[in-house]
């Protein structure tokens, strides 16, 4: 019996041991999906308050951060004698022609370019500042608790220079700038709808003040927004009407003064609106909006068409034929199409191609290393002659106009303006001179106003002129006189 008793005891240890570490086992599963089951959560949770490309705050989480700040500084905020404390500051950023990279060298250099630009952002702002991607290329500063204007101008230079340094990318040496719009709350606005729409309306304020700047909200801005709004609602659709119209700016020569060429020029006669009449609209106004939305291409490819169909219609009159300079935006420049595009538009139009003559910024020049080259190389074989626009304003380097095959440059009106006051913009268009003839190169002064540029400019060898001293941009119609032989 003890025995018996003994067994059954030990049967029963054992079962319960078994039954223990069975147990033991399910309890360690479950906290294993538990804790799974947490971590997915904070995954979830992560993923839905940031962006998952740069590991940045999203849209939501800005909001929910920006509607605590704006709690804070309704509570903080107060004013004294002495200037003001309790504010907060949003930012709105957008990088300036950042598509132009994406379209041309793919979405994985663009995404590795958007991972380093949100690093530096970082580095630029305090702790306690939230940076936000927004999508695409725009990105928000938050900067709760900022004295005023002058401490935003601060991040907005810190910005600025944290952007400024090249970017190393997959072989090519990438240079992208920032457009700032900044608002200041309570001044200009209480709730976060307003703020990010003040914001947004100065962004584009100092886009179209040159980029690479930043701009304070000013109630004037609203106005410039939806004006830019409606222009470019009205935009899509202009090249399907036939609104699209070139005009012609002559370029001489500075020893004759006797034409020499013709830039091409693009402008917009924007249909009838509510007044009734045709408006023609300036290039500065409509041409960004093209570079930004991608029609530059398409538009860039009519530019071309028409610029070539008018000169083979002004020698079928007789008329003297003259080159013509077309510009080419860094879109335009970067699009897969485009020396296919260039060849088959001078076959079907007959042209000569000794008379097409494409300016590029060097902007443009700098962004794609050897598939620029290769691009430059490709358009100088099928004959035509490539110059560099607005010299001297963007990324000039000795190397490049060593590689390039380049024939001409073009002085930006900036350093003509105030020649004859400024010696120090005489000492730059005889430097720009020196290097253009120590490369063979022939130079374009843009800009020339009065007679006394040109005599100075002749004086330092500038074979090339054009400017308002000798003639606007003209219609097709008024173009003709001066190309009688």
């Amino acid at each position: 019996a003890a025995d018996a008793v003994r067994r059954a005891r030990d049967e029963l240890e054992v079962r319960v041991a078994e039954r223990t570490a069975e147990l033991a086992g399910a309890n360690a599963l479950l906290q294993e999906e538990i804790n799974e089951r947490r971590q997915a959560e904070a995954r979830v949770h992560h993923m839905a308050y940031h962006d998952s490309l740069t590991g940045l705050p999203n849209r939501a989480l800005l909001s929910d951060r920006l509607e605590c700040a704006l709690r804070a500084a309704q509570r903080n905020y107060r004013q004294d004698g002495k200037g003001s404390q309790g504010r907060l500051a949003l930012m709105f950023l957008d990088l300036d022609r950042f598509k132009t990279i994406n379209d041309s060298l793919g979405h994985a250099t663009g995404d590795q370019l958007l991972r380093e630009v949100a690093r530096r952002l970082c580095t630029a702002v305090r702790d306690s500042d939230t940076v936000a991607r927004l999508g695409g290329d725009e990105f928000v500063v938050l900067l709760p608790d900022v004295g005023g204007a002058q401490d935003c101008a601060l991040v907005g230079d810190k910005i600025i220079e944290a952007l400024a340094t090249p970017f190393p990318l997959e072989g090519h040496s990438l240079h992208i700038t920032p457009s700032i719009g900044i608002c200041l709350c309570p001044d200009d606005g209480g709730d976060v709808e307003t703020l990010m729409r003040h914001a947004d309306a100065a962004m584009y304020h100092a886009k179209a003040l040159g980029r690479n700047n930043y701009q304070f909200f000013d109630q004037r801005m609203n106005q410039a927004a939806a004006r830019r709004f409606a222009l470019e609602s009205k935009l899509r659709g202009a090249l399907v009407r036939g609104e699209f119209e070139l005009h012609y700016q002559p370029i001489i020569d500075s020893a004759t003064r006797r034409l020499h060429a013709l830039e091409v020029l693009l402008r917009w006669r924007r249909s009838a609106d509510t007044s009734g009449e045709d408006c023609l609209v300036g290039p500065d106004e409509f041409i960004p909006i093209l570079e930004e939305n991608g029609m530059i291409v398409p538009v860039g490819e009519w530019v071309i068409r028409a610029a070539c169909e008018q000169g083979m219609a002004w020698q079928r009159q007789g008329l003297l034929a003259v080159p013509l300079a077309i510009n080419l935006s860094a879109r335009q420049f970067m699009h897969d199409g485009l020396v296919e595009s260039i060849s088959r538009i001078v076959g079907e139009t007959g042209i000569d191609p000794a008379l097409l003559e494409f300016e590029l910024t060097e902007t443009a020049l700098m962004q794609q290393g050897e598939r620029t080259l290769e691009i430059l190389r490709q358009i100088n074989g099928m004959g035509m002659r490539l110059s560099i626009d607005d010299f001297g304003t963007g990324y000039s380097s000795l190397a490049y106009l060593k590689r390039f095959p380049v024939r001409k440059i073009k002085i930006d009106r900036a350093f003509v303006r105030e020649l004859e006051a400024s010696a120090e913009d005489r000492a730059i268009v005889a430097a720009v001179m020196a290097l253009a003839n120590s490369l063979g190169l022939s130079a374009v002064a843009e800009g020339v106003e009065t007679e006394g540029q040109y005599a100075l400019l002749r004086g330092y060898g500038c074979q090339f002129a054009q400017g308002y001293l000798f003639a606007r941009p003209l219609p097709a119609g008024e173009v003709a006189r001066l190309l009688v032989s």
